[in-house]
């Protein structure tokens, strides 16, 4: 049996996918991921996956993007062969464009969570309850699809990852990953400056990660106490710089996910502009801070729509440090081998 897993957006949301990803995998004889390019690095690292198909949504992707016939026809062709897809998408998004092309492609079987009526769309419409977290929201399509739930749900990688104790000199620190896709979801900078000068103060050591684009908010963060790998990692290497770390700070975004999928305890400073229900890192030791019923509570924001950014500029850097010292894991025996 050949099956078809979809989801089509970011890092964070291709990792929560992994559960359902390798409860198919269990009983098909070969799976296949339909990425976007955002989602596409996290899509490699998945268990279970066979191969991988990227391909841009101008129904997912939030920026503009052309439909053309030349790019569906290349889709549908890529997308034929299939015995059955299991489209995996967020509460705000729809299966159905996607399903659509499955049919077109010559799917049989089809199954999504559609609040629309789906027509002959879909041969499964999954209603999930309402405000669980998203791992298992798409574990639950999986099930009702008839491929039973693994034993262990938490999140996974495929290894094994790549060394980086070149990078931070071994494990045993705090990481902190200022930068977010989304505006609305971000710490102020100079409380996140803080808390790394606060944590290095209490004798932590202290890593700052962040994508090329963010260098110079991870400058800033990392200071004069701080290790700056700011555009210095790949994925895989920041997995990896995260497994090393005793617990990381970082607000709603894909390598709190990253951080989960390694089993490290996280401080999520989380702006409510979605769920924590739904979105907070699954699986591990973790303190949520942020201010839950703010103005931006449910508004899918991505810029703040609030003056101040109250939700999280609420959060001093002490309590952050605090937090860290309740989540973190015990600091690693001398001459522990170095990741």
């Amino acid at each position: 049996m050949r099956v078809l897993l979809a989801r089509q957006d970011n890092i964070g949301d291709v990792l929560l996918a992994g559960p359902a990803v390798r409860a198919v995998a269990e009983r098909a004889d070969e799976v296949v991921f339909l990425c976007g390019p955002r989602g596409r690095a996290a899509a490699d690292l998945l268990p279970g996956v066979d191969r991988v198909i990227e391909w841009r949504a101008p129904w997912i992707d939030p920026d503009r993007v052309p439909v053309e016939q030349a790019a569906i026809t290349r889709l549908t062709k890529d997308l034929a062969g299939f015995d059955r897809a299991l489209i995996l998408t967020s509460f705000h998004q729809s299966p159905l464009p996607l399903a659509l092309l499955l049919r077109l492609a010559g799917t049989p079987w089809i199954g999504g969570i559609s609040e629309d009526y789906p027509g002959s769309l879909l041969d499964l419409r999954h209603r999930p309850d309402r405000d669980i977290p998203e791992l298992l929201r798409m574990l639950a399509l999986a099930e009702d699809a008839g491929f039973p739930s693994p034993a262990d749900t938490r999140l996974r990688l495929r290894g094994p990852l790549p060394g980086t104790g070149h990078l931070t000199g071994g494990p045993g620190y705090i990481a902190v990953h200022p930068g977010t896709s989304v505006p609305a979801r971000a710490w102020p900078q100079e409380n996140c400056a803080e808390a790394v000068r606060l944590l290095a103060a209490a004798g932590h050591r202290v890593v700052v990660t962040g994508h090329a684009d963010e260098k110079e908010l991870t400058a800033l963060v990392a200071g004069q106490d701080g290790l700056d790998l700011g555009g210095r990692t790949t994925l895989p290497e920041l997995a990896s710089v995260l497994e090393g770390a005793r617990a990381v700070v970082v607000g709603n975004t894909g390598p709190a996910h990253l951080a989960a999928a390694v089993g490290t305890p996280v401080v999520s400073l989380f702006a409510p502009t979605v769920p924590a229900a739904r979105w907070a890192p699954f699986g591990v030791p973790m303190v949520l801070l942020g201010d839950q019923r703010a103005a931006c509570k449910d508004s899918r924001a991505r810029e703040c729509p609030v003056n101040g950014h109250p939700c999280l500029s609420s959060v001093t850097a002490d309590e952050v440090a605090a937090a860290v010292e309740v989540v973190a894991e015990p600091p690693p025996r001398t001459g522990e081998a170095e990741r």
